[in-house]
């Protein structure tokens, strides 16, 4: 991207629906104690190998968690994300916030992208073309330009990769340990909201439990399998897949 962006909120309400927002760990107890739902999303890679993205590769180190998956390790990323797949529960009337002020850091960076990998372009966001053509400058070049909102990408980022122990550590409790390879899907579970939040109040340990790669091309599984990673291609009862 080169020269400016500016950017003004319209007040449309179109962010705020039909969107699963990433959580961190503090938001999403904050979100079960207040009645939502989670929808836990999960993707794996092998560290230089199947499903690792080299050109990003500090970054999902970083925000993923080492988990054994048949004789073989694979490294898992979780999402936990407010479930969202109409209007957010907290929009009034009015598409207004109702929680505004302690609304998730999410909410707080929109339009702003978390991943550094991904440039932000007008065309992927829901915005109507008049909030591109108002408010204070945004980007200028390639650099976030607002101080305060580097400030919480950098608390966003952070939070990922300060919280992914313990997400991976909820899964398991839950029996949540079937992944996708990153890059070919990601597999996404509905829990259920009381085991979830008791397993939120109070994060277990690594339990060591074993996981599995959800894979439907053979030649693919058979590549995993190569580097001794189980994989699964059983119609999913517990979670969904979706591929890529």
């Amino acid at each position: 991207m080169s020269g400016s962006l500016r950017f003004g909120c319209t007040g449309c309400g179109k962010c705020c629906t039909g969107h699963h927002v990433p959580l961190t760990l503090a938001e999403t107890r904050q979100w079960a104690d207040d009645g939502g739902q989670v929808v836990v999303l999960i993707e794996a890679f092998v560290t230089d190998g199947p499903g690792m993205p080299a050109d990003q590769r500090e970054h999902v180190l970083r925000r993923s968690y080492p988990v054994p998956c048949g004789s073989g390790e694979v490294r898992v990323s979780v999402t936990f994300a407010a479930f969202n797949p109409g209007r957010c529960r907290n929009l009034d009337d009015n598409d207004l916030c109702t929680i505004y002020d302690q609304r998730p850091l999410v909410c707080r960076i929109y339009p702003v992208e978390i991943n550094p990998h991904i440039p932000l372009r007008p065309g992927n966001k829901d915005c109507p073309p008049q909030a591109w053509q108002q408010g204070p400058e945004l980007i200028h070049g390639t650099q976030l330009v607002d101080a305060g909102l580097q400030a919480l990408v950098h608390a966003s980022r952070q939070a990922d990769r300060d919280d992914i122990a313990a997400k991976v550590a909820v899964c398991q409790a839950l029996g949540m340990t079937t992944s996708a390879l990153k890059g070919n899907g990601f597999t996404a579970y509905l829990p259920n909201m009381e085991a979830f939040a008791a397993a939120l109040a109070q994060v277990p340990g690594d339990n060591g439990a074993a996981w599995a790669l959800h894979v439907e091309d053979e030649a693919l599984a058979a590549s995993l399998h190569d580097h001794g990673l189980l994989t699964t291609r059983e119609p999913p009862v517990y979670y969904a897949f979706i591929g890529f």
